[in-house]
Parts: C-alpha cells; structure tokens; sequence
C-alpha cells in the first residue's frame, strides 16, 4: 500500500516538472510589451470642455417625446458616469442664467458650469441636474470661453457643442470665432451636435467643424447623442498626444510634399487622390495609416484606398475600408519593406475591412543616399448628399513610420510570434501529459484488479 500511495506523488512531481519545463521555455521567449522605442507618455492629460445650449428653445419636446434639455441632460449623466480616470472634464453652459429681454445683457449669458479638470461625478450631475431653459444663444462668445476654460499647451484640446440652434447673439459670429481660434494654433478641435434639423443650424455647425478639423453630427436619439459625445471624450484620449502636422497633398508624386515619420492632417475632397513622398532606405519599413471622417452627411457605399507604389505608379501594396452607412471614420493601413542592399525581395502587408496585399520588388527612384521613394496615395469615393457643401474637403489624418524592416515570415528569426517556439512547447507538452495520464490509467486500472 505503501507503493501505491507514492505512485500519486510520482504522477504530482512529473505533472510539476512539465509545468517547470513549458515555463521555463515560455519564459526564454523575447518580451514585446516594453520594447524600446514606444511612444512617450503624454505629457498631460486628454482636456475636453463641454458646450451645452441651455437658451429657451431647448424646452421643445420633439426628440422621443421628451424635451431638448432632458434628452441633453440624460445623456450628460450618461457620459460622466463613463469618464475616463485620466479626462480633465469641463462643462460650460450659454444661455442659462438671464432670463430678461434684453439683448445686450443676454448675449453675455456664458458661463463655466464645472471646471476643467479631474471631475467629481456627484458634482458634475448635480450642476447639469440644475440647469433650465432660459435665454439667448451666444454661441461665438461660448467657444472662445470654452478655449480660455482648456489654455493652451502642446497637445489637442477638445471642444464639444450641443445646441439646437443657431447664435442669435453674432457678433461674433461662430464660424468668425472657429476660424479665429484655428488661425491661433492652439491645437483646439470644435466637434459640433445638433439637436434641431434646420439647415441653417446644420450650415452653421458645420462650418463650425470644418474649420477646426472637428466633426459634425445632426442628433436624432438620446441613445445617439450619448453615444457620440461618449465617442469624442474617448477620441480625445486616444489622440491628444500627438499634434498632427499640416501637409499638403498634390495630384501627382513628382509634386508631392516629402514626408518625414510622423503625423499629418489634410483635406479631401469627395472622390480626391491625395499623393504624399516618403523616402524609404534599403532594410527600412515604412509603415502607413490613414483615416478619413464624413464629417457631413455622405451618400451610402463608400470607401477609402492607401496604396503605396513607385515613381512610375507600379503599385506595391494597398489596403481599403468600406461602408455602406453614416460611421465616424474610415480608416485602412499599409506595410511595405524596401529590398535590401543585396537585392532580396521586398515584402507587404495591408490592413482594412478588404485589405489587398500585392507585394513587389519594384522600388523608386534612388537618390544619392540608397533611399527609395515611395509614393503613397489616398483615395476616397465619397459623395456628399444633396446640398452638402463640397469645401473645405474631409479631414483626413496620415500617419507614417519608417523602421527597421521586420523578418519576412520564412526567415530565420522565428520567436513566439511566428508559432515555432510555440509549436515545440505544445508538442513536448502534449507528450510529457500523454505519457503521465497514460501512466496513471494503467495505474488505476491495476488497482481495480487488485481490489
């Protein structure tokens, strides 16, 4: 009894000592979480300042059956309960405290409601909970309060308007304020919601938007509303890091802008090529993503292409997006690695909802420095509905890195990622754990005989 007693214990150390092993393997494998070279962290937190139109008109009661202000103020709660830990959070408020007739005193009616900063939930709710439908609509005189409320710094500060109107109190007038606040540099966004449906207001909040490399969204639910304004407080801490630069796409490479690493805004036109330049040495990767958001109302099927391809328009690598209903953004990224100095091929990845990889060895045109000339091209087959205003253009982001190529998937360099590593601790775990339980069958087996 004695030996079958110890028999478990054998089987215990043997399962122990395939743990051991599997881990020791796993643990030899090449770390990738911290690999140097990661972006640095930001330099302070993602800032959004919240516009809120409290003027008279928002006590109608045409969205689901309940008032502008209810639907606004829900929906608010909604989106404090949601904030992020690191979101400094403001709410400023126009047309909420004068409730008199006379103009020149309501057209000043703008006021921080909650501060910009790490936010008190309770706080913040109750504030919004306080507020009632009572005046005017300055909204020019609320944006550049807004910008004051955010300061300046080195990184993008949002600013989201909900109004059911237009400013019944210009001068200033809004669009005059956007334009002003964008010519100013200060990394200032104006993203821009809807509540009424006139076009009037829709021009108005556009224009808005557009000249600040915002977005416009014309609000038909609660659910809609609190889901966007979830979106952009979220937008705001994904991109507030990192300041794209202006660039300048032309129609042809030979005259496209020479790109640097790092990231670039411009403007598309519906159906517009787009074409930058990036230089890419022998053994170097370029990396590229773009982003195009309908920031008006567009017509169903569309789609964005980023294609990478030489001096002579021989393609090298594409990806796409499409869609066929009103999204946020259309996005789609390339990689392409140039041949080495030795001549051996070149390699290429695509990504997107239909990405479409065609590698090539073609490369530019090589300067003095080694280096290959890639063009890369954005594309999009955007229509704007009927009256929607052509110009300016999409906002478009582009994002570009050159690094070290990767190994192509047949090379030597094998780590975990590629499967061999992994493939050989499975194996030898799978075998180790057919031989023990095996063990222990027969074990099991000859007990029950002896009993």
């Amino acid at each position: 009894m004695t030996t079958k007693r110890r028999r478990p214990a054998r089987a215990a150390g043997l399962l122990g000592a395939l743990a051991i092993t599997a881990g020791a393997l796993l643990s030899g494998l090449p770390a990738h979480a911290d690999e140097p070279g990661a972006p640095a962290a930001p330099t302070e937190a993602p800032k959004v300042d919240l516009v809120l139109d409290v003027s008279g008109s928002m006590r109608a009661t045409d969205i689901e059956g309940k008032s502008r202000i209810s639907v606004a103020q829900q929906s608010l709660n909604d989106v404090i309960d949601a904030l992020p830990a690191e979101t400094d959070f403001g709410i400023r408020t126009l047309g909420a405290t004068y409730p008199g007739n006379d103009k020149n005193e309501g057209c000043k009616d703008t006021k921080q409601l909650f501060p910009v900063g790490k936010t008190d939930k309770v706080e913040a709710k109750t504030a919004v909970a306080t507020l009632r439908p009572t005046g005017w609509t300055p909204i020019g005189l609320a944006l550049r309060g807004a910008a004051q409320d955010l300061g300046t710094g080195p990184t993008t500060r949002r600013i989201v308007l909900i109004t059911d109107g237009e400013d019944s109190c210009a001068p200033p007038d809004p669009c005059d304020v956007a334009r002003e606040l964008a010519a100013q540099g200060i990394h200032l966004v104006v993203d821009t919601l809807g509540l009424a449906h006139d076009d009037k207001t829709r021009q108005q909040l556009l224009c808005i938007a557009n000249a600040t490399g915002g977005t416009f969204t014309d609000v038909r639910t609660q659910a809609q509303l609190t889901q966007k304004v979830k979106q952009l407080v979220g937008r705001a801490g994904d991109t507030h890091s990192v300041t794209p630069a202006k660039a300048a796409g032309t129609d042809k490479c030979e005259t496209a802008p020479l790109l640097a690493p790092g990231v670039y805004s411009d403007r598309e036109k519906f159906s517009e090529h787009r074409v930058y330049r990036v230089p890419v040495k022998p053994g170097q990767e370029l990396r590229a993503s773009v982003s195009v958001t309908p920031d008006r109302a567009v017509a169903r099927d569309y789609g964005v292409l980023l294609q990478a391809t030489d001096l002579h328009g021989q393609e090298l690598v594409r990806g796409t997006d499409a869609g066929s209903g009103r999204t946020d953004v259309a996005s789609t990224g390339v990689r392409w690695s140039a041949p080495d100095s030795d001549g051996a091929s070149a390699s290429a990845s695509a990504s997107g909802a239909s990405g479409k990889s065609g590698a090539s060895g073609a490369s530019g045109a090589s300067g003095a420095s080694g280096a290959s000339t890639v063009c890369l091209v954005v594309s999009n087959s955007f229509a704007g509905q009927a009256g929607v205003q052509a110009d300016p253009g999409l906002p478009l982001e582009l994002t570009v890195d050159v690094t070290a190529a990767s190994p192509a998937p047949d090379g030597p360099a094998m780590g975990l990622g590629h499967g061999w590593i992994l493939l050989l601790v499975l194996t030898l775990a799978g075998l180790l754990a057919g031989l023990v339980f095996g063990w222990l069958a027969r074990w099991r087996i000859a007990v029950w005989q002896e009993n």
